[in-house]
C-alpha cells in the first residue's frame, strides 16, 4: 500500500513569504501616502484646487489633441466646436464675472458688456474683442480681460481721472487731463472743480495744469479758466476777479508768478479791482468799477 506524503513545510514557507510581501507593500504604500500628504500640506493649494489644476492640464491635452487632429483634416472650425464642447462638458464655461478697478464710473456699464459672454465655453471667449468693448466706454483708460478657470471671467479696469469741468452750451461735462469727455455733470456736483471754457479749451487742460503749478499759492484760488482766441487764458478767481494772461507758455507762466508775488505783498485778491490785465510785459493794468481809467502797476513794484 502506497503512503501519501504531504509537504506542509513548503506551504508554510510560501504563506509566510506572501504575508511578508504584503506587509512590505503596506509599509511602502503608507510611506508614499504620508509623503504625498506632507507634500500637499506644504503646497499653497487646497486639494480641490489641485484637482482643478490636474483637470485643466488634462483638458488642455485633450484640446490640443483635438485641435491637432482637426487641423490635419483641414477642419479648424470643427476643432473649435469640439474644443468648446469638451470645455463646456468639463465645466469650463463663463458662469461668473468679476470686475475690479471701478471707483467713479457706473460699474453696470462694464457688466452689460461682459454678461453677454455668460454660459459661453471659455475657449470661445474673445478676450481681445471684449477688451476693445471696454475701451469704448468713456471712463476706461485701459482694461485687462483674463480667464480664471474653470468658470470666472475677470475684468480689471483702469479709470480715467477727472481734472476739470468743461463748460459747453447748456451743459457741463467732466473731462480728464487729455480733454477726453467722461460724462455730463450737474452744476451742484461741479462746485469746487476747475471749470474751463472756450473753443479748444479741452485740449489745453494739461497745459493749463502745468501753468497753474508754477504758482502753488494762487492755484487753489482759481475757479475757472477761459481759453481766448486759441492762444491765451483768462483766469477767474473764487473772488470773481479776472486775470488776463499773455499768450505764450513762458510769458503766461512768468506773468502768473509775478501776480502771485504781487498778491502776496499787496493782497490783490479780495480787493476792489475787478480785472487784472497782464498782457503787456512787466505791466499790470487794474480796472476798478466806478473809476475812470485803469490803475497801472509795474510788476517790479512801482506805479
Amino acid at each position: 500500500m502506497a503512503e501519501k506524503i504531504t509537504r506542509k513545510g513548503q506551504g508554510v514557507r510560501r504563506a509566510a513569504a506572501a504575508r511578508s510581501r504584503a506587509n512590505t507593500a503596506r509599509k511602502a504604500k503608507a510611506k508614499t501616502t504620508g509623503f504625498m500628504d506632507a507634500a500637499v500640506a506644504v503646497l499653497p493649494f487646497t486639494e480641490e484646487q489641485l484637482h482643478r489644476v490636474f483637470l485643466a492640464i488634462i483638458l488642455g491635452g485633450v484640446v490640443a489633441l483635438a485641435w491637432f487632429v482637426a487641423s490635419l483634416a483641414g477642419l479648424p472650425a470643427l476643432a473649435q466646436a469640439q474644443i468648446a464642447s469638451v470645455a463646456s462638458d468639463a465645466g469650463f464655461e463663463v458662469r461668473r464675472v468679476t470686475v475690479t478697478g471701478v471707483k467713479r464710473m457706473n460699474e453696470l456699464k462694464v457688466y452689460e458688456r461682459a454678461l453677454g459672454e455668460r454660459d459661453r465655453p471659455m475657449p470661445l471667449v474673445d478676450l481681445a474683442a471684449l477688451r476693445q468693448e471696454m475701451l469704448e466706454l468713456p471712463w476706461v483708460a485701459d482694461a485687462r480681460v483674463s480667464r480664471q478657470l474653470p468658470e470666472t471671467l475677470r475684468i480689471d479696469i483702469v479709470e480715467r481721472v477727472p481734472v476739470a469741468v468743461l463748460k459747453k452750451p447748456g451743459r457741463l461735462v467732466l473731462i480728464d487731463n487729455t480733454g477726453h469727455e467722461l460724462e455730463p455733470i450737474k452744476p451742484a456736483n461741479a462746485k469746487g472743480m476747475l471749470q474751463v471754457s472756450g473753443p479748444g479749451a479741452a485740449k489745453q487742460v494739461a497745459a493749463l495744469g502745468k501753468l497753474l503749478d508754477t504758482a502753488p499759492a494762487i492755484k487753489p484760488q482759481v475757479a475757472a479758466a477761459e481759453w481766448i482766441g486759441n492762444r491765451r487764458w483768462n483766469l477767474t478767481f473764487k473772488t470773481d476777479q479776472v486775470l488776463a494772461l499773455p499768450h505764450g507758455e513762458d510769458e503766461s507762466a512768468g506773468a502768473l508768478v509775478s501776480f502771485a508775488r504781487l498778491d502776496g505783498v499787496n493782497r490783490l485778491l479780495g480787493g476792489k479791482v475787478a480785472t487784472f490785465d497782464m498782457r503787456v510785459p512787466e505791466r499790470i493794468y487794474m480796472r476798478v468799477p466806478g473809476r475812470t481809467g485803469d490803475v497801472t502797476l509795474d510788476t517790479k513794484g512801482g506805479e
